[in-house]
């Protein structure tokens, strides 16, 4: 039993309400995006799921409505390997929502064969990092409407292993799949830095985090990784555990003006030291601004 607390990690310990606020959470059909989105609507939020897979999220969402008795969980079509899908997404949320207080950008791919998005971007960061990044450019007014607001950016321990490679940003000239991932967490760290550093004294804070290694359909597309994951179950955390510290990054109260920083187990936790290079991270805003053909000053 103390072995698998130990692996469960921290808890939010948090009983902060959140009636009267809406949350956007990507890739809550499933997994770690799940369970946040379930404690979110559990503590009277307005939850909406932006996931490509309307109907695993129509299923999430009546499965959440039910349990949690909260009739506000809403689902919105997102493919965050797609421009276009974001855009269509953001214009839609903002004609249809007055407030948006929580962004959880959670969506992410892992361990992909080489592949590209509609627009062309290596997938890994084209899904996790520019992805989210248009999604946060479209929907920042809106936040700023309704500050106090939070922008939470899951990221991952594997930032460690990554670096962001300028002069081959699509891995056309080399491609290692776990590394593309790790380049692309690591790509998370250094836009909420920077993300944090330009929202200051908005009351709009910017946070990153690790959920720990949980146990969720992430690696599907390696069938070692798929079966490894099931081996070790037992010492991995569950969704629900996974979740917890991107719950705690969303309601705690004693984050309310802590912005730029990067959680594990519901608490501050080591950054890399590519994570914390402001010249990097100020960089890759603007590459990621003339990727995606955005003006974002």
């Amino acid at each position: 039993v103390r072995a698998r607390r130990f692996v469960a990690g921290g808890r939010c310990e948090s009983a902060a309400r959140l009636d009267g606020k809406a949350a956007v959470i990507t890739g809550a059909n499933t997994g770690i995006g799940k369970e946040t989105a379930r404690e979110l609507a559990r503590r009277g939020a307005r939850v909406i799921i932006a996931c490509r897979d309307t109907a695993k999220g129509e299923a999430a969402a009546s499965e959440i409505r039910a349990e949690t008795g909260n009739p506000q969980v809403l689902v919105k079509k997102l493919d965050l390997a797609d421009t276009k899908s974001i855009r269509e997404f953001a214009d839609s949320f903002l004609a249809e929502e007055k407030e948006l207080h929580i962004l959880i950008n959670n969506a992410g791919v892992m361990l992909c064969p080489y592949s590209k998005t509609a627009d062309g971007f290596e997938m890994h960061l084209g899904v996790n990092h520019l992805g989210h990044f248009l999604l946060t450019f479209l929907l920042l007014e809106r936040l700023k409407q309704s500050a106090p607001a939070r922008i939470i950016n899951v990221s991952s321990l594997g930032h460690h292993g990554g670096r962001i490679r300028f002069h081959d940003l699509n891995g056309e000239k080399s491609y290692n799949r776990g590394l593309a991932y790790c380049h692309s967490k690591l790509a998370n760290v250094l836009f909420t830095r920077e993300l944090a550093r330009r929202l200051q004294g908005t009351k709009v804070t910017a946070n990153a985090l690790h959920p720990g290694s949980v146990y969720t359909e992430l690696v599907r597309h390696s069938v070692a990784m798929t079966w490894l994951w099931r081996i070790l179950s037992f010492f991995l955390k569950t969704p629900w555990e996974g979740a917890q510290t991107s719950v705690y990054c969303a309601v705690a109260e004693e984050l309310e003006s802590v912005s730029g920083q990067y959680f594990s187990d519901c608490q501050p936790a080591y950054v890399s030291s590519w994570g914390r290079d402001d010249e990097t991270a100020k960089k890759l805003w603007n590459v990621s601004c003339e990727l995606l053909g955005i003006q974002w000053d």
